[in-house]
Formats: C-alpha cells, sequence, structure tokens
C-alpha cells in the first residue's frame, strides 16, 4: 500500500530555543482541498502500535526518509485534531537547525502526515471522502503547507491505495504525466473518467473494476 501525504499550516503551541515544539500535524472534521475529511480516532489504533512497539514516531525534513531531524515524543487526539510535542536534533542533524530557524521565523509554515489509509467511506452525492482509520508511519515538517497537492501529485498512489481520484486531481495527473494541456486534461477527463464512472455504475460494476481500469491508464502514461 502506497505512502501518502496530507499537509496542513503549522499550528504551533510551544517553540524553545532548545528544539522543543508542540502543535497539530492533522485537524479533524474538515473538508481540505482534496476533498477529505480525517475522522476523529482515525490515528488511535496506529499510536496504540507505536506505544506498544516503543518506538517514537520520526519527525522527518521534507518527507525524505533518510533526513530523520527528530522525535515526536508524545502524540495524541484531542477534540481538533492529532497533537504533538516533539524535539528537533539541533547538536546533530543540520537540517533540524534550518528547520528550527524556519519555523521560529515563520518562513517555514507546515507540517505533513506520511499515512497508508486502513479505512475510509465516501459520500456519493458530495464525493467527500472521511478517512476513519489511518496508518502513521512519519510526520514532516515542510516548508510550504500544500494540503493535497502531495497526494494529488501521485494519482497512481491513490488508486493502488484503493482511493478513487477527484476530477481536479486526474486532471492534474493528466498534465504531468502525460503531457496535456489543461484544456485537453479537462476534456479527457470530463469525457473519460466522467463516462466511465456513469457505465460502470449503470452496469452494476464494483469500484474495484473502475480502479483496475484506471491503474492499466496511468501506467501506460507513465511507461
Amino acid at each position: 500500500m502506497q505512502l501518502l501525504h496530507k499537509s496542513i499550516d503549522l499550528e504551533l503551541k510551544s517553540l524553545t530555543d532548545k528544539g522543543s515544539f508542540s502543535g497539530y500535524g492533522s485537524v479533524f472534521n474538515v473538508i481540505d482541498k482534496g476533498g477529505d475529511i480525517v475522522a476523529p480516532g482515525a490515528f488511535a489504533e496506529s499510536l496504540g502500535k507505536w506505544q506498544k512497539s516503543g518506538r517514537t514516531v520520526p519527525v522527518l525534513w521534507q518527507h525524505q526518509s533518510d533526513q530523520p531531524i527528530g522525535a515526536w515524543e508524545a502524540l495524541k487526539e484531542d477534540d481538533h485534531g492529532l497533537l504533538g510535542e516533539a524535539s528537533l536534533w539541533l547538536d546533530d542533524a543540520p537540517y533540524a537547525r534550518l528547520a528550527h530557524k524556519g519555523m521560529s521565523t515563520k518562513t517555514i509554515t507546515g507540517l505533513s502526515i506520511g499515512y497508508r489509509v486502513k479505512d475510509y467511506s465516501v459520500n456519493k452525492d458530495t464525493g467527500v471522502y472521511t478517512l476513519q482509520k489511518l496508518d502513521l508511519v512519519e510526520i514532516s515538517v515542510v516548508t510550504n503547507p500544500m494540503n493535497d497537492d502531495a497526494r494529488v501529485a501521485d494519482v497512481k498512489s491513490l488508486i493502488e491505495a484503493g482511493r478513487m481520484p477527484t476530477l481536479p486531481e486526474f486532471e492534474k495527473f493528466l498534465c504531468e504525466a502525460g503531457g496535456f494541456s489543461r484544456t485537453q486534461a479537462k476534456a479527457i477527463a470530463g469525457n473519460g473518467l466522467t463516462k466511465l464512472l456513469d457505465r460502470c455504475e449503470a452496469d452494476g460494476e464494483k469500484g474495484d473494476a473502475i480502479l483496475t481500469a484506471l491503474r492499466g491508464f496511468t501506467l501506460t502514461l507513465q511507461g
């Protein structure tokens, strides 16, 4: 299952000269740009597994797995979202010092979770996905919060994770992976994806059939 990313504006609760900080890595019950809602309790099972393992969730620099810059020493869900307390390794990791400087000057303004979707539901009327269970892998400090742009950039990852892309996501993928113009991408997505969904629904086909077709199409475009 592919690793996905979701970013939010950095909501710092505290930041010390020694590199300790606290803030939210994710918020609940808010529809983001990708049409997702993270449900309260989405991280509960994953946090339990981390605690049981005796390991800590890493703080990464820009989602680079080879650039750990600290550790999330405490993570919990509250009414607002996923709240964490972390420490940056200022003496050992150069990017930790860069992150600290950027956070203190409000130049670096985002946190982003790396996660895998374990369970979700979708409102067929609105197209909004409710992410009900997530496997938390890491939380990164990122220069700019991109909301779901990180997810939009890799539609193939969405499809492999069993998620249906929205029309805007699919259009962006066509532009980036296929080299189509915006006008061409809109026409292809509107006349292709929409008709495919309608036809499969009329024929009583399940979402798996649609995803299989999309997997083949994305692989063709990406070579």
